[in-house]
């Protein structure tokens, strides 16, 4: 018997088969499919973090701004903060230094001039190394790379935001480390680091080429819409429609397109299949969770990741906030065209703060925060987590 990811993918590469140019609907009472990223990169010109364009044709978000101010202010929202140099000043929450514990360990980042130093000392001896890039916006926490002779290691502490102090990364283990180089970080190899700084930084790949030190900080405009040299060439040239069709506008996707999309870092829910995850951790992936909803297999490709959140905007953390979106669809007056042939059920609780019943907030141990699940449902006070 194929094992269900690989099965997963069999299905999926049959449904790309059919289908190459975009995800179409198997008919109004099915939910559209999602496909693997690593299927979209290979089937696409342009897709998030696909790294085969040069590093000379992304021309940088300050171009981009010139014409589309679309941003409510440069590094307002949480993509553009997905990572940082170390001599950024919100670097380490803007602290000067932190320090952490795990006997017989110490562990200790401390700020001098633009540098942030991460060290380990175990009581007799210690090292230290210069801290390259955090990764996270700091609503949840950061973790940190640095660089030993151009290897790339991960740091064994990060820094979170719920008590403003450091605990291990999730994912480490908590038993102590044999040696000092082991306990300041882990390795990073190359293939695992390409899709971190993907899905982080902007332009880490280029040409096929993986290289971190030419990535533009955080998920800019060119991460998502491809980058712009050609584009921006067009339009100052006055070719209008030939400019806006080289560069990726993702309003053109449909529904399932658009949720993958996003998936291309949050995890699409044939990735998720893939990657043989189950329980709470795959909170984290909200295009998978999404996809498992009734309100997505029954939306009539009216519902993905965007009908909530703006790209181009802070997100907004207010439950109240998203009510107006719910109650389109889930109201009496609903029966819109959109909503033909479907039952609507209207909640006979509340018409307010709806997420906060249907989106529960799910803690994944260890990461010092609860996520909001987006498998949208009747969340039910201590129910199972559902897989």
């Amino acid at each position: 018997m194929l094992a269900p990811g690989r099965l997963a993918r069999l299905i999926a590469v049959g449904w790309l088969a059919l289908s190459t140019a975009q995800y179409r609907f198997l008919g109004s009472s099915q939910a559209p499919i999602s496909l693997t990223t690593r299927d979209r990169l290979e089937d696409t010109a342009w897709w998030p973090t696909k790294g085969t364009p040069a590093r000379s044709e992304y021309v940088g978000e300050a171009e981009c701004m010139k014409c589309h101010s679309v941003s409510a202010s440069p590094l307002a929202t949480e993509m553009e903060r997905a990572s940082m140099r170390s001599m950024a000043p919100s670097f380490l929450d803007g602290q000067k230094a932190l320090s952490f514990q795990q006997p017989p360990y110490t562990y200790k980042l401390v700020r001098s001039g633009d540098v942030v130093l991460g060290s380990v000392s175990d009581g007799h001896s210690s090292i230290q190394r210069p801290l390259s890039f955090a990764f996270g916006t700091g609503i949840v926490g950061q973790t940190y790379i640095y660089q030993v002779d151009g290897n790339l290691f991960e740091s064994r502490v990060s820094y979170y935001s719920a008590f403003k102090g450091l605990d291990l990364t999730t994912g480490h283990l908590r038993l102590p480390p044999p040696d000092l180089e082991r306990a300041l970080g882990r390795p990073l190899g190359q293939p695992e680091a390409q899709k971190c700084f993907g899905c982080h930084t902007t332009a880490s790949t280029t040409a096929n080429r993986f290289d971190p030190n030419q990535s533009l900080e955080g998920v800019t405009c060119e991460a998502c819409h491809g980058p712009g040299s050609r584009h921006v060439q067009a339009m100052k040239t006055g070719q209008i429609e030939r400019g806006k069709k080289i560069i990726l506008n993702p309003k053109s996707l449909d529904a399932a397109s658009s949720v993958d999309f996003c998936g291309a870092c949050h995890r699409t829910t044939q990735d998720v299949l893939e990657m043989n995850v189950s329980g709470v951790a795959t909170v984290r992936f909200q295009p998978f969770r999404l996809q498992q909803s009734r309100c997505w297999s029954r939306a009539n490709g009216q519902l993905n990741c965007v009908t909530c959140h703006n790209p181009h905007q802070p997100l907004i953390h207010g439950a109240a906030s998203y009510d107006q979106v719910c109650l389109r669809c889930h109201s009496h007056g609903s029966g819109g065209s959109q909503n033909k042939g479907h039952h609507t059920l209207t909640c006979s609780v509340s018409k307010v703060d709806c997420v906060s019943c249907h989106l529960p907030k799910v803690e994944v141990p260890g990461m010092h925060y609860s996520f909001t699940d987006h498998r949208i449902r009747v969340a039910k006070t201590d129910a199972p987590y559902p897989d």
